[in-house]
């Protein structure tokens, strides 16, 4: 005997992603059923879940599929998702191209991460021309939303006055924000600056916190510019972070 859930019996997505955090298996279930109800934010958290293997079984082809059904009935995050899954080959077959419209589509409606994979493709030339003027401006726009990502960047845009008139005071200050919204990359900036001015304390607090963060390649990079560093409590963290990569790399 089969049966359709109503609308009201569905978590909302808010719960579905909470439920993630506690138990993946079960969240995975309900998102399934919330999916399958209609619910654009379970179809979209479906396609995530499906393509990180999260909670269910991974399946980048069906991710990619509930990526498309969300897009449809106007998901952002869905559709920003439909350009990763299309710069990163991730279902399909890659072409940045493609991401570039999906990206688009998302940016110009207001999504801040869409702006910001926007702008990773316009500052590269890849499956656009290459045009800093409007990385930076996406840039810009996804900063000013919050995204601390981008903030980073607007930062090292202004800092090194690349597509714009060199600011180093406003570079600083949005390095800070980066920093403060959590981004590895915006930490270690902010700390590097940090540094320079001779405040060494507070600069190893903040490698501290982007070395939590950090991936393997920032933290690559990172270990070998700062065993170039003048202070000695700032090339000792480069050791920290050669550890961090050695842990990293036997996962």
């Amino acid at each position: 005997m089969s049966f359709r859930l109503r609308r009201e019996e569905v978590l909302s997505g808010e719960q579905l992603s909470a439920m993630l955090g506690e138990s993946p298996a079960r969240a995975a279930q309900a998102i399934v059923l919330a999916a399958k109800a209609g619910l654009i934010d379970g179809q979209a958290l479906l396609g995530q879940i499906l393509l990180e293997g999260r909670g269910i079984a991974k399946d980048q082809a069906l991710a990619v599929r509930w990526f498309e059904i969300a897009a449809r009935g106007g998901h952002l995050m869905a559709r920003n998702m439909l350009g990763r899954c299309h710069e990163h080959g991730w279902g399909y077959v890659a072409d940045a191209a493609v991401a570039a419209r999906h990206y688009a589509i998302a940016a110009d409606a207001g999504l801040d991460w869409a702006q910001y994979n926007l702008a990773n493709l316009l500052a590269t030339g890849r499956g656009v021309a290459l045009d800093q003027v409007q990385a930076l401006n996406r840039y810009r726009r996804a900063a000013e939303a919050g995204h601390a990502k981008s903030m980073n960047l607007l930062g090292r845009y202004l800092e090194e006055g690349l597509a714009c008139t060199a600011d180093p005071s406003a570079a600083r200050a949005w390095y800070r924000r980066s920093a403060e919204g959590g981004d590895f990359r915006g930490q270690f900036s902010h700390a590097t600056l940090l540094a320079q001015d001779g405040h060494v304390d507070e600069a190893v607090m903040w490698l501290r916190k982007a070395l939590a963060g950090g991936n393997v390649n920032f933290l690559r990079a990172s270990s070998k510019s700062l065993l170039d560093a003048n202070h000695p409590k700032i090339r000792e963290m480069a050791h920290a972070y050669q550890m961090r990569l050695s842990e990293l790399a036997e996962v």
